[in-house]
Order: C-alpha cells, then structure tokens, then sequence
C-alpha cells in the first residue's frame, strides 16, 4: 500500500537520488524505462528540483511505502490553465512494474479533476516506444505536437547522432 504527499523542500535530497536512480545509470537497468541506452550523465539536480518545486500552481507528488515509509515513486505536476502537466514520472527500478507507476498517474489524473483541469498532458522521447504504449494503454493518446529535447547538458548527454524529440501526450480527464 501507498501513501502519497507532496513534497516539501526537504525531501529533495531523497527526490533526486530517486529520479536520478530510475533514468539513469547502472541501478536504472534494473527497471524497464531507463534513458541510460539514450542518455548519459544525471537526470535531474537538486538545484533543478528546487526550481520545478518553486514553480507556479507545481508539486512533486510522492509515493511512500505504507509499511516503512520508504519513497518509492514520484511524478512533477504543474496546472497550467485548464491541463495538468505531468512529467518525471519515477519509480525506484527495482520496484518498477509493479503498479507503482500506474498508482501515480491515477493520483495525478484525481488531483488534475480536482483543480478542474480537462486534461492531463505530458512529453515522452518519441523513441521510448515501451513507454510511449503504456501510456497508450493507460489511455494517453499522441498528439501532432512534438518539443525539441532540452540541450542543457545539466540534464543528459544524448549518445546518439540524431536530436531527441520529446512526443507529446494527451488525456482527457471527466470530472
């Protein structure tokens, strides 16, 4: 069983070690959606993290273990207008296809209903295709629109020749 909070300043430290460990790197093997075959170097920052945190109308949303309290999984939202963002979506690998990941995005579409926002939007690199279907089967549809991959290297070296390309997503929400 979950528990889910928003974050506070001082869980960032945790957030970080959490997002980090779940794109990239070694550790992120032991999952499914790893970026580490795309991307190298860290995912995120603390600094960086503090800036989302600091945004308008933003949370991270996180997933504790009941049992021992463990942070287990995490997703950035943002209203912006009537959508909610929904992005860094992050499970700890080694607890990753276990329901964990589809809990949050089911937080996150509830919270969305609660703002009284019609849809939740995202961006996912078009050539995670495992990631992009199960979304699809979580009911996100692509849209036209697509986002040039930030170049900020704070964020990730790409380990191919081609520019990533971030798909957009969209899901309507009833409230």
């Amino acid at each position: 069983m979950l528990c889910f909070s928003p974050a506070t300043l001082a869980d960032i430290p945790a957030l970080n070690r959490l997002v980090n460990r779940a794109y990239r790197g070694e550790v992120s093997a032991q999952g499914w959606t790893t970026e580490a075959a795309l991307l190298a170097g860290q995912r995120t920052d603390e600094a960086d993290l503090h800036e989302q945190l600091e945004k308008p109308h933003a949370q991270f949303l996180l997933a504790h273990r009941a049992a021992d309290g463990e942070l287990v999984g995490s997703v950035f939202l943002q209203q912006q207008d009537l959508e909610l963002y929904l992005g860094m979506l992050s499970v700890e690998p080694s607890l990753q296809a276990g329901g964990i990941g589809r809990q949050l995005v089911q937080a996150a579409e509830s919270h969305a209903r609660a703002l009284g926002c019609t849809a939740v939007r995202m961006t996912v690199i078009s050539v995670r295709h495992e990631l992009l279907a199960w979304y699809e089967r979580l009911g996100y549809q692509r849209t036209p629109a697509t986002v040039a991959f930030p170049t900020d290297t704070r964020f990730g070296v790409p380990l191919q020749a081609e520019p990533l390309v971030l798909q957009v997503l969209r899901k309507e929400v009833i409230r």
